[in-house]
């Protein structure tokens, strides 16, 4: 869609091409702005409500309170960068890397921040201050690659831009393939709070090229 803040095709870069010719967008051409006014101006009561955050679908529940239904809590150690015990977790499934809210660390200084986790030996680690080095990583590898067109290759190393979270502003990286299906994605400005298991998603210009999921940091 137009509008850049809303755009899905994060989520859709797995869609073929086949299927997206039969997908009808019906208000991709407009920004949510215009919607609202259009929405307004039929007198609909919801114009004005607020944009949703989070995962939509558990409405306003907390995250940990909606996953402790599904899965069970198992305990282990919050250990800092340099290997000190400072405080225990409820389980790695409940944290995500560059989470600061939910640790419960209290102490002096900056903000803990989620920056590993181990699961052979269900540690998570953390480090203080939004800017520490150990949330910051230029490579990444990627399997399970997929392009929205079947027939489109690429010869590497291909230079594009991705990006490795919904919302984040395009990124320069180039991509390498490596043996089997992986490929490693080197960027030219370091990023925050990379995630295995997260999905990125390539582009060149505007166009959604496809995507892979993440499943290493380097």
């Amino acid at each position: 869609g137009v509008d850049l803040s809303k755009d899905q095709s994060y989520f859709l870069y797995t869609l073929k091409s086949e299927i997206l010719k039969k997908v009808i967008f019906p208000i991709g051409h407009l920004t949510k702005k215009e919607v609202r006014k259009i929405a307004k101006d039929q007198n609909l009561s919801n114009h004005a409500k607020k944009d949703s955050t989070g995962i939509c679908f558990i409405g306003k529940r907390k995250f940990t309170e909606f996953i402790s239904k599904y899965i069970a809590h198992t305990p282990g150690d919050i250990r800092s960068v340099e290997g000190q015990i400072i405080a225990s977790h409820i389980g790695l499934s409940f944290y995500t890397i560059g989470q600061r809210k939910g640790l419960k660390i209290g102490g002096k200084g900056d903000a803990w921040y989620v920056v590993k986790k181990d699961l052979k030996s269900n540690t998570l680690f953390v480090a203080q201050g939004e800017k520490h080095k150990a949330l910051f990583a230029s490579k990444l590898v990627a399997k399970k690659l997929s392009f929205v067109v079947d027939s489109f290759s690429i010869k590497t190393p291909f230079k594009c831009l991705a990006k490795i979270r919904y919302r984040q502003n395009d990124q320069v990286c180039t991509i390498e393939k490596l043996e089997k299906d992986l490929l490693e994605v080197s960027f030219e400005k370091p990023q925050r709070a990379i995630t295995e298991g997260q999905s990125i998603v390539f582009y060149k210009g505007s166009i959604c090229l496809g995507g892979a999921i993440i499943v290493q940091i380097l």
